[in-house]
This record gives C-alpha cells, sequence and structure tokens, in this order.
C-alpha cells in the first residue's frame, strides 16, 4: 500500500472518530437538556402548589404567562375560564380567601416536551379547611391538572391550565 493511501485512509478514520463523537456529544446535550426541562417542569408545579398553600397569588400568578388560560372542570362541567394573570390572581384570591388551610399533595406527572413548548398532566389531592356555620368543614379532591407550558428567555411557564376536579368528598372535622 502506497503512503497516500495510507494517509487516506487515516483521514477517513480520524473524520470518522470526530464525527461519531461529535454525534455523541449532541445527543448528550440534549438529553442533559430534556432532563433539565422535566425537573423544571415538576418543579413549576410544585411551586404552584406550594403558593396556593401558603396563599401567596402575587407569586403565584408569575407562574403563567401573560395571557395564560385557566378553566376548572367540576362534576364534569365546564366551569368559568380565567384569561391574563390579573384575571387569575383575582379568581385565584377570592377562592382561596374562603379557606383556612390549602393543602396540596402531588403525585405523578407525565410530560412532553417539544422545543420551548410542553404539556403535562400532573395529579393531585387537595385538602381545603374552612370553618361554616361553627364547624370545620374539610373538603378534599383529586384533581388532573392538564397543563400547556411555554419556555420563554430560558424559563419554563404555565400558559393554559384545565383543573379537572375528578372526584370531592366533604365531611366536618371532629
Amino acid at each position: 500500500m502506497d503512503l497516500k493511501r495510507i494517509i487516506f485512509l487515516l483521514l477517513m478514520v480520524l473524520s470518522f472518530s470526530v464525527f461519531a463523537k461529535n454525534t455523541a456529544n449532541k445527543k448528550s446535550t440534549d438529553e442533559l437538556q430534556e432532563i433539565k426541562d422535566r425537573l423544571e417542569l415538576q418543579n413549576l408545579v410544585y411551586t404552584f402548589s406550594t403558593l396556593s398553600d401558603t396563599k401567596d397569588v402575587d407569586k403565584q400568578v408569575l407562574l403563567f404567562t401573560e395571557n395564560a388560560n385557566v378553566q376548572s372542570i367540576q362534576d364534569g362541567m365546564l366551569g368559568a375560564k380565567f384569561t391574563g394573570r390579573e384575571d387569575i390572581g383575582k379568581a385565584f384570591k377570592a377562592f382561596l380567601s374562603q379557606f383556612e388551610v390549602v393543602y396540596h399533595i402531588n403525585g405523578q406527572q407525565t410530560v412532553n416536551i417539544d422545543g420551548d413548548v410542553a404539556d403535562g398532566i400532573n395529579y393531585c389531592q387537595v385538602v381545603l379547611i374552612k370553618e361554616e356555620n361553627g364547624k370545620k368543614i374539610k373538603r378534599t379532591s383529586g384533581v388532573r391538572y392538564q397543563d400547556k407550558y411555554r419556555k420563554i428567555n430560558g424559563k419554563w411557564y404555565i400558559e393554559n391550565r384545565i383543573s379537572n376536579f375528578m372526584w370531592t368528598t366533604t365531611e366536618e372535622m371532629k
């Protein structure tokens, strides 16, 4: 084999090696970004719940895009729809003000990410306690949040949320 062929073969092997390494690095970077996005979306949902529990609506609404939509479903019927942070904030404050205790227990979350948009389903048990006619009343609901998310300037926000209150029990606390 002459020297030109040997050099040519070495260059081909080296080129393939560099290409394979770059491809592996890109795949590794993409996988790390997906993991990071999934953790950030999970944290977004957890933060929403924590801020509900502390009734910090002013911070809670900042988790939504400027023109976000929130709608609830109760007993299979669509409820009111709120659009924009101000409208959502007023609705959340009015609702949460009824209760002495607000308590979220988050369950499973599934998300599908496509660049800077994602959708997800989050399961949550919500316990609300209020005083009514001199008695403590506990309302427990199983809620499935159906969300659409958008990443803006590197940060994830809730763009659309449907809160499906799938079941609710109410009981007097003794």
